[in-house]
């Protein structure tokens, strides 16, 4: 039997239904008429391709259905069980209760964000972070912006507009979401002049290359991919030397921004900011929510003379850091200067968690799981951009998907619809959960979430 049109119910109708009411006292009618207009607009469509035209209630289900979609606050919080702790598709860097806390009592009223309470004049918004990261860095002054490709694309457009910027052509990379640094140099106005091989580059390279022309000596951090081999670098040392004798600054693109010593973690060494500033680089670069922990930020360190330069340059203002950002990361960088980093700072707390801790979590979740779940060792990474290709030894909770209609993909897709979701990785059609990505606190809805997803 052949539908038409005229067999389609009416707005009024639809928003006649019990869930539907509903949510017009939880919303706003206009809103929720809204989406029924749409909903009606796609049955419409379906009818003129000849399917049959949806019934009331299913129409009021799905309007009911889109409502949950489009009007749940997010970024929604989520398990992250991959083992990856550094998850640029799940936030980054957790923060941690007193990063938390300040964000908070930044956003909730009032605050001195540009005023200075002791004469009652205008103030800078950089007051409570550059002083904390000049004493754990070392350098002469220190700005914010809101990431690390925004204060590498202010650095170029203050230092070297219109003139040229010397760079390994290894260096040359693509960074997150698709970006790349050719084409954040070309934004800036500078020029890009690469030398050496994407393989080795030596400091006679850059010499060979500084001209009139040369505004700049950059240095990019290869923080996202690894060359070995047949290899060789200028250190950034070598460049602050040659640039020196040329009268040109150095930027280096540190990338990932740590201030510990990866290596005591049995990770490889990941160069610091205070090394750079201990080279003697004029403007270093790094990123808040990587290795460092905090919120997502583009922090600027160095001599003052360039640093003051870039804060006076307009696009400065465009890029500026928000008041919860620089609440959140003030709080984080005075665990560096508590020296509790390792145990207050969620990423480090699972960069250093022994593995037997791990292994006591993963048995626990696998005792209250059942049968389907199984502990195996494994390993976790760092990711975000941080020390490529190292791993951490760790212990997994592996979920069974031999009962599961559709496999570990399905499985892994229920743990998604789970509130909170849990997202996992897919290990030889297991499911995969790593203890080491998931807060303490997060164990107990992990457990009830995977129960959850197995019964279903």
């Amino acid at each position: 039997m052949t539908t038409s049109f005229r067999d389609l119910p009416s707005v009024s109708r639809i928003l006649e239904a019990p869930e539907v009411q509903l949510l017009a006292e939880a919303y706003s009618r206009e809103a929720v008429t809204g989406l029924v207009r749409q909903e009606l607009e796609r049955a419409r469509q379906s009818v003129a391709g000849g399917a049959k035209a949806p019934s009331p209630s299913a129409l009021a289900g799905a309007v009911t259905q889109r409502a949950q979609e489009l009007w749940q606050p997010g970024p929604r919080r989520v398990i992250n069980a991959t083992g990856v702790i550094i998850h640029t598709n799940l936030g980054r860097a957790p923060l941690s209760p007193a990063a938390l806390q300040a964000v908070v009592e930044a956003a909730q009223g009032y605050s001195d964000l540009e005023f200075t309470l002791a004469d009652g004049q205008r103030g800078s918004r950089q007051q409570y972070v550059q002083h904390l990261l000049c004493q754990l860095t070392g350098a002469e002054t220190a700005m914010v912006v809101n990431n690390n490709a925004s204060a590498l694309l202010l650095a170029l457009a203050a230092v070297a507009a219109g003139r040229e910027v010397i760079v390994s052509r290894g260096e040359a990379v693509e960074i997150g979401g698709g970006f790349r640094i050719p084409d954040v140099m070309a934004q800036s106005g500078a020029t890009l002049v690469e030398v050496g091989t994407t393989n080795r580059t030596y400091p006679r390279d850059y010499e060979a290359a500084i001209t009139p022309q040369t505004g700049a000596l950059l240095k990019v951090h290869a923080s996202n991919f690894r060359v070995v081999g047949f290899t060789h670098e200028a250190t950034v040392a070598d460049l602050v030397g040659l640039a020196g004798s040329a009268g040109l600054p150095v930027i280096h693109d540190l990338g990932s921004g740590c201030l510990l010593e990866t290596a005591s973690f049995g990770l490889s060494h990941e160069p610091t900011p205070q090394e750079s500033v201990a080279a003697g680089v004029d403007l270093a670069l790094f990123s808040g929510d990587k290795l460092l922990g905090g919120p997502q930020a583009g922090i600027i360190i160095g001599k003052a003379r360039w640093v003051e330069r870039l804060a006076r340059h307009p696009l400065a203002r465009a890029i500026r850091s928000d008041k919860m950002s620089l609440a959140a990361l003030a709080a984080t960088l005075l665990h560096y200067v508590k020296d509790e980093a390792t145990t207050a700072i969620p990423v480090w707390r699972m960069v250093a968690e022994p593995l037997e801790g791990v292994e006591t979590r993963a048995r626990s979740w696998a005792s209250d799981i059942g049968r389907r779940a199984s502990v195996a060792q494994g390993e976790s990474t760092v990711g975000g951009g941080s020390l490529p290709g190292e791993t951490l030894p760790t212990w997994l909770v592996l979920l069974s998907a031999e009962r599961t209609a559709g496999g570990a993909a399905e499985l892994a897709r229920r743990l998604r619809r789970q509130r909170p979701p849990v997202v996992a990785r897919i290990i030889d059609e297991r499911v995969a959960l790593d203890p080491r990505t998931v807060l303490p606190e997060e164990g107990e809805e992990l457990v009830a979430a995977v129960k959850a997803a197995l019964a279903s």
